[in-house]
């Protein structure tokens, strides 16, 4: 059994400190067993990483990549959230450079349009680090169970990467593939066509608003779609803009925990949670679950 190591706050402000140019610590590390720090990697500036903050006698860690709202250069805006992640024993690359508190984006970079390719990216970086005998990152990471995940257009990234092989799991939030088909998005944003559901080669979950989220339609589209991997739709009675930025996330993390736990981390007592009328989640403050293609 893979064996989680709870920081001390004082061992968790001696890793800070030798971390001082290039990390930030948000929400006291966040909420999980393991105290969190987003860092910025000299070898991948154009990501920011959201890590537990001593890797030392931490066993490998499970990973997400993440897409962001708009297809931004920035995870600023879903920080909250990806730092309780983090703190429960997961290495997240997010796609944007790494931003200082009290810092402010260049404006060269903040104009940057992101692609699907930027989530290969990250994965591709973290499966180098954990090759390299010199890397904090050496033989950390859990390359077996990687999530492709993102929200609104960083959604469709994820949709458009979902196919590549090293992925374990999907996570499309406030996203589906625009009905009207790939010209019928707005410029910039990925041309993604319903036929792409097809790569979905993983357990996939959607996490979507009610219906006054303006990709409700598409994502419940999706759904109907997608009949050959395990898929479930969760619905909770917020907008567009879900619970990101809301103290260590909002409601959104408990339930992508859940989720990642199941997927990643081998909790088979976690499906009880998503499958089945009396799952947990069903019903549940505000929750609305649906679930096809589980045996």
């Amino acid at each position: 059994m893979k064996k989680l190591v709870i920081l001390s706050a004082a061992a968790f402000l001696l890793c800070i400190k030798a971390y001082s140019q290039n990390t930030k610590v948000l929400e006291d590390g966040g909420s999980g067993p393991l105290k969190a720090i987003v860092i910025g990697e000299k070898t991948l500036p154009n990501h920011a990483v959201y890590r537990p903050a001593d890797l030392s006698k931490i066993a490998k860690l499970p990973v997400m990549v993440w897409g962001n709202g708009g297809c931004a250069n920035s995870s600023e805006g879903h920080q909250n959230f990806l730092n309780e992640i983090a703190s429960h024993g997961y290495i997240i690359v997010a796609i944007g450079p790494f931003i200082a508190s009290g810092e402010k984006m260049k404006e060269e970079d903040r104009k940057i349009r992101t692609t699907s390719a930027n989530l290969l990216e990250g994965l591709d970086w973290l499966m180098a680090q954990n090759n390299d005998k010199n890397s904090p990152y050496y033989q950390k990471v859990d390359l077996s169970n990687t999530a492709v995940a993102g929200m609104s257009c960083g959604g469709l990234q994820t949709i458009e990467a979902a196919g590549d092989s090293r992925f374990k799991t999907v996570m499309v939030m406030n996203s589906g593939v625009l009905n009207g088909g790939a010209s019928s998005g707005m410029p910039g944003m990925p041309a993604v066509t319903k036929e792409k559901l097809n790569s979905h080669h993983t357990p996939t979950l959607y996490v979507i608003g009610d219906s006054t989220d303006i990709a409700y339609n598409n994502a419940m589209d999706d759904f109907k779609l997608i009949n050959h991997v395990p898929i479930v739709m969760s619905n909770l009675n917020v907008g567009h803009g879900g619970t990101y930025n809301q103290p260590h996330g909002g409601a959104f993390s408990p339930l992508v925990l859940n989720w990642l736990d199941w997927q990643l981390k081998g909790k088979t007592e976690n499906t009880k949670l998503f499958v089945g009328q009396n799952c947990y989640w069903c019903g549940k403050d505000g929750w609305r679950i649906e679930t096809k293609n589980f045996r």
